[in-house]
């Protein structure tokens, strides 16, 4: 089971960080910027090949990577041509710089829309709306429901899928309902007036909604999308699992739910392991989900992620002159001290889960 785990989150994070990096390396090259280094991890390298002016190469740590550029910080001592002056990349727009550094995050952002269009097209297991347990004393009980109905329309909108009644009943205002159910081929209409409960969300904040009393059953079917429906859902469900991300950050920020929840590389092995386990459409479905994330991670305004590195070009880009070298340098060692930390902080969370299981 370790060797599942540890092989799959190699391949999730080899994934994932070839995207992002090949969003910088592609916007570089086709901005005239020369690439010096292509590198998947960080350390020691493993195996490399160079090809033209770039090297690709393999390192030790799967923990990241980076795109090496002419004129980048740690190149000033070097002596370059008046040709490769021009193709350096502190020598470009400040435009220029805002797409390059951009391009990882947008192309982690587009990988996920593929990935998850991929997911649909191929095919995602859905719930009935068949009916699974039914609660006895609930309004569903006391209107004659029984386990094993299919319902088939709610106030006359047609429904097949589970997601399509839980809508209709949660996003009600807990007016009586028109239940119409399939039972062995006779068709009953039943009328159901939802319950208020508190319940909670996945952020575990307390909530009303309203409930008839029924449970979800184990029958599914697949569904198979064409490719520009599957583009569609590819797309909504990106900007859905960003806002859910976006909203999570901002919980954490207001208190309500635990930095204790973040998890680090340990935890993704586990749940890289256990969706290969699943099938290959899980662990895809994994990877883009992940993708979102890491696109938004590098974008938070911390000056070793992308988002500082934009925020240093967006300012320039405004006032016509770069971000002074020393102030840079002391936002990147802040930055850098704060990564360190959290990343302490994420292992620490995962070894807890570990002993506490």
């Amino acid at each position: 089971m370790i060797g599942i785990n540890i092989i799959s989150v190699i391949i999730l994070l080899g994934i994932l960080i070839f995207v992002h990096e090949l969003g910088h390396f592609l916007v570089a090259k086709w901005s005239g910027v020369g690439v010096l280094k292509f590198s998947l991890g960080f350390g020691p390298r493993l195996i490399g090949k160079k090809f033209g002016e770039t090297e690709y190469v393999l390192s030790a740590l799967p923990l990241g990577g980076y795109v090496k550029m002419l004129g980048e910080s740690g190149d000033d001592e070097e002596i370059l041509s008046p040709d490769d002056e021009k193709r350096s990349f502190h020598k470009q727009t400040a435009l220029k710089k805002i797409l390059i550094v951009a391009a990882g995050p947008l192309f982690n952002f587009l990988f996920a829309i593929v990935a998850f269009a991929v997911v649909y097209a191929v095919g995602v297991p859905v719930s009935t709306s068949r009916i699974g347990d039914v609660q006895k004393g609930s309004a569903a009980y006391e209107a004659g429901m029984q386990s094993g109905d299919v319902v088939i329309a709610i106030n006359d909108d047609q429904i097949s899928r589970w997601s399509d009644l839980a809508n209709a009943i949660g996003g009600g205002n807990g007016d009586k309902l028109s239940i119409a159910v399939d039972r062995n081929g006779a068709i009953i209409t039943m009328y159901v007036t939802p319950e208020r409960v508190k319940s909670k969300n996945i952020f575990g904040e307390e909530i009303e909604t309203y409930r008839i009393g029924v449970g979800i059953s184990d029958e599914t079917v697949m569904e198979r999308q064409g490719p520009v429906r599957a583009l569609s859902s590819g797309i909504e469900q990106t900007w859905g699992w960003t806002k859910l991300t976006c909203l999570g950050i901002v919980k954490i920020v207001q208190g309500v739910v635990s930095p204790k929840e973040l998890g680090g590389p340990i935890l993704i092995a586990q749940m890289a392991g256990s969706q290969v386990r699943k099938g290959f459409l899980p662990f895809i479905f994994l990877i883009a989900v992940l993708s979102v994330n890491l696109g938004l991670l590098n974008l938070l305004p911390v000056p070793v992620l992308d988002g500082g590195h934009l925020c240093f070009f967006i300012i320039e880009a405004v006032t016509g002159r770069e971000v002074n070298m020393k102030w840079r340098e002391i936002a990147q060692q802040v930055g850098f001290f704060l990564l360190i930390l959290l990343m302490i902080f994420v292992f620490y969370n995962d070894i807890l889960r570990i002993l506490n299981n």
